[in-house]
C-alpha cells in the first residue's frame, strides 16, 4: 500500500470516527467512557496521519 493510499484510508476512518463522536455526543444515553474512547481512537489516527505526512515530504 502506498503512503497516499494509507493516508486516504486513515482519513476515511478519522471522518467516520468524527461522525460516530457527534452521534454519541447527541445521545443522552452515551457514556462518557464511550465518548472518551472515540476521541482517543480519533487522536491516534490523527497522529498517524500527521506522522505519515511528515515522512512523505
Amino acid at each position: 500500500m502506498t503512503i497516499e493510499a494509507h493516508l486516504a484510508t486513515l482519513e476515511k476512518k478519522h471522518f467516520a470516527l468524527e461522525a460516530e463522536l457527534h452521534a454519541a455526543m447527541n445521545q443522552p444515553s452515551s457514556e462518557d467512557q464511550t465518548i472518551a474512547d472515540i476521541k482517543r481512537r480519533k487522536l491516534r489516527i490523527k497522529d498517524e496521519i500527521e506522522r505519515l505526512r511528515g515522512s512523505s515530504h
